[in-house]
């Protein structure tokens, strides 16, 4: 395993290397030099400054994934996990739905931003070259594929 790097206050690079899917593979493990720095700016732009006006932790479900992990799980093919530049996080203290519109308040400069499936998480992605600020809900269809949709954010209510 790669040696740990304390990115910022609250965020390592080991949190982002392991998975809810518990799967140990070498390739996980041990990121090129790119996919490190690559989740260094996601925690400095995105992860740490959303902590900090938060005031709670966050806990991170998934972070990188290497290409073997990301096909086992059904991942996308083009998942921004694979590159380093996104996580799927989870706020225990406040909700997820409270973490996802905490993230549009702070206007923080991302590239995309899902609800997966009801809040059951929230997948965040930075990339310097492309912050789209793309709002997406994840759903199933009829066939039971995933898919993703524009939600009504201006439906969400405001945080108190």
């Amino acid at each position: 395993m790669i040696n740990n790097i304390q990115f910022t206050d609250n965020f390592s690079l080991h949190e982002l290397l392991l998975t809810s899917h518990r799967r140990f593979d070498e390739e996980q493990y041990n990121p090129p030099v790119e996919i490190v720095e690559n989740l260094r700016a996601l925690v400095v732009n995105i992860l740490q400054p959303l902590r900090d006006a938060m005031g709670t932790a966050i806990s991170i479900n998934s972070g990188y994934r290497c290409p073997s992990l990301n096909r086992s799980i059904g991942g996308a093919r083009n998942s921004q996990h694979m590159t380093g530049h996104a996580a799927d996080i989870v706020d225990f203290t406040n909700g997820n739905e409270f973490l996802f519109r905490k993230i549009k308040e702070l206007e923080l400069p991302f590239d995309q931003m899902i609800d997966e499936f009801g809040f059951r998480w929230v997948h965040i992605s930075y990339d310097p070259t492309r912050n789209r600020r793309q709002i997406l809900q994840a759903v199933k269809d009829a066939a039971g594929r995933t898919i993703y949709v524009t939600p009504d954010v201006m439906a969400l209510p405001q945080i108190p």
